[in-house]
């Protein structure tokens, strides 16, 4: 397969980010470097990686290794709930560059509001201060719901960059991307098959069909249309070109449609209003 042009969103500080990247939740770091690899080979060039999911250093090795130029790369990271206080969010930062073995994030998200323990204000501010020295490309939050954004309006002249949520045909989270859009913020999508649980969805297969596209091709497909980033992920590499095989269709007004129906309340994660780590 031919590497794909990738499309690019405009994010609200100018910056383009890929629309369709590269997850590594759940990864183990010692198959990282190897998954990595793979998806820079068939072209991918958005790395979504956290400091919770123990893989930075995997995912650093696979850019080290690579002959793709850094500059042509977009590598996300996330900040985990227990450094949710403005120094202990500066290390944090710090600490991501280390394991990776780079200078510069291109993203850098609050993985979590964690509302208990009430720090995000304090973690944004942090955030912000590296936006406003140029040591980030971007800055944005993870799995905030409407009034966590809100907050963060009342507080802070920086807006978000990104808000990533789950989303996915069952869980459509209209709300949080309606208030996104509100704001100016992109929404990037995390589990945006839903592991494999709307893969059997009668119209997704009837679309697939029609097509000539496997369910998962169809439903990234149907993410980007709708104008969200998007961040599959795979440790099979023929799974892996597969994901990134859909520009090459598009779907009709009422197929997208079919697909939004399949909306359930569908939730496969935590709810952003009750997890605390």
């Amino acid at each position: 397969m031919t590497a794909p042009t990738i499309p690019t969103i405009t994010l609200n500080n100018g910056l383009e980010m890929p629309q369709l990247g590269f997850g590594v939740f759940q990864v183990p770091d010692a198959e990282t470097t190897a998954a990595v690899s793979a998806a820079l080979d068939v072209g991918y060039r958005s790395i979504d990686t956290a400091a919770i999911y123990g893989n930075e250093a995997g995912v650093g090795r696979a850019i080290a290794e690579s002959e793709v130029p850094r500059d042509e790369l977009f590598v996300t990271s996330k900040l985990w709930i227990d450094s949710l206080d403005y120094d202990s969010a500066m290390r944090g930062y710090e600490a991501s560059l280390e394991r990776l073995g780079l200078e510069k994030l291109d993203l850098f998200l609050i993985h979590w509001p964690a509302p208990a323990s009430d720090g995000y204000l304090e973690a944004w501010r942090a955030l912000s201060r590296l936006a406003s020295e140029g040591r980030v490309g971007a800055v944005g939050v993870s799995n905030f719901l409407p009034q966590h954004l809100e907050r963060l309006a009342d507080a802070s002249d920086l807006v978000p960059a990104v808000n990533q949520v789950e989303l996915h045909p069952a869980l459509q989270n209209r709300g949080t991307v309606e208030a996104n859009r509100r704001l100016g913020i992109a929404t990037e999508a995390w589990s945006p098959l839903a592991q494999g649980a709307v893969l059997g969805e009668e119209p997704v297969l009837e679309i697939a069909e029609r097509h000539g596209k496997t369910p998962a091709q169809v439903v990234l497909r149907w993410h980007l249309q709708q104008g969200r980033i998007v961040i599959p992920k795979s440790v099979t590499p023929a799974r892996i070109a597969a994901n990134l095989d859909v520009f090459d269709f598009a779907l009709a007004e009422s197929e997208l449609t079919a697909i939004d129906g399949l909306e359930r309340d569908g939730r496969t994660g935590p709810h952003p209003a009750e997890f605390n780590g």
